[in-house]
C-alpha cells in the first residue's frame, strides 16, 4: 500500500480539522466552545480511522496526509 493512498473520508476529515482549527486560531473568533468540541471530536476520528491499522510508516502517513488534506484545501480556495 501506497503512503498517499488515502481513503476520501480520512482526507476530507484531515481538512474539516484543519479548516477548524484555523478557524479556531483566527483572532476573535467566536463560540470557541463549539470549535474546541469540534476540533476534539475530528481529532479522535483522525487517531483511531481503520486505515492506520494498516499503514506501512504511522508518522510518515500522517505527516503526508496532513500535508495532502492542506494542498486540497488550497486547490479548493482557488
Amino acid at each position: 500500500m501506497d503512503v498517499t493512498d488515502f481513503p476520501d473520508d480520512l482526507v476530507q476529515t484531515q481538512a474539516a480539522w484543519n479548516t477548524t482549527y484555523n478557524a479556531l486560531a483566527a483572532p476573535r473568533t467566536h463560540d470557541t466552545t463549539a470549535l474546541r468540541r469540534r476540533l476534539l471530536r475530528l481529532s479522535v476520528r483522525l487517531w483511531w480511522h481503520p486505515y492506520w491499522a494498516t499503514a506501512p510508516c504511522m508518522p510518515a502517513a500522517r505527516s503526508e496526509l496532513r500535508r495532502l488534506a492542506r494542498t486540497h484545501g488550497v486547490a479548493r480556495a482557488a
